[in-house]
């Protein structure tokens, strides 16, 4: 029976120790940021990571995407989207943490294709304890740009409602699992995009520690 309990506690030991120290091992070390080009923001509440873009730059206009009229009241449009992913249920069945059930979770660590993109629409963010600038050269806010619009379901994906006046959900693409969480998304789009960051952030620690 001892041996059982250990062999069941150990799983979750190991993945929190691979987690932790994984976001200590950086990608892209050499990267710079670049003293000319588009300001971005990585958020956190915590818990989950997002990205803040412009609505429009580089050539690149989310609107076409992510319409302020999809949400249920248009005056509450931002100038910028915060971006973030994760599965479906998660999203839907949690909107305070106070929600949040076993069943959700189990579901979502042994993995779900359903998965949606969350967007926040953020007005004239600043930087805080919470986000943190950086600065993209166009080419790199393009290659962010690309993975972004790649996990939103093909076409014009559905919206859905959120949780305040303010945020909405859209279909997405992409595996959900114990691997890939909403945290390591938003460490793989900034890997994606030649930032330096961890190797593998299934924790918010492992993006935002980057970015102080």
């Amino acid at each position: 029976m001892a041996w059982t309990l250990l062999a069941i506690l150990a799983v979750p030991l190991a993945y929190g120790a691979a987690g932790y120290v994984s976001g200590f091992i950086p990608v892209n070390d050499n990267w710079r940021e670049a003293k000319q080009g588009v300001t971005i923001y990585v958020e956190t509440n915590g818990v989950h990571t997002s990205l803040i873009l412009p609505i429009a730059a580089e050539g690149i206009d989310w609107r076409g995407l992510v319409s302020p009229n999809d949400l249920a009241d248009p005056r509450y449009a931002g100038d910028h989207y915060g971006f973030g992913w994760g599965e479906r249920r998660f999203y839907l069945n949690t909107p305070t943490w106070a929600d949040l059930d076993a069943r959700t979770v189990i579901r979502a660590t042994i993995g779900s294709d359903e998965t949606l993109v969350h967007v926040d629409h953020v007005v004239r963010p600043f930087p805080d304890r919470w986000r943190r600038p950086l600065r993209l050269s166009s080419d790199e806010y393009r290659r962010l740009s690309a993975y972004i619009r790649a996990s939103f379901a093909p076409g014009r994906p559905k919206p859905i409602p959120g949780y305040t006046p303010s945020d909405i959900f859209y279909e997405g693409r992409g595996h959900y699992d114990a691997i890939t969480t909403c945290n390591e998304w938003t460490g793989a789009a900034l890997r994606a995009t030649g930032v330096r960051v961890g190797a593998w952030t299934p924790f918010e620690s492992g993006v935002m520690r980057w970015f102080r």
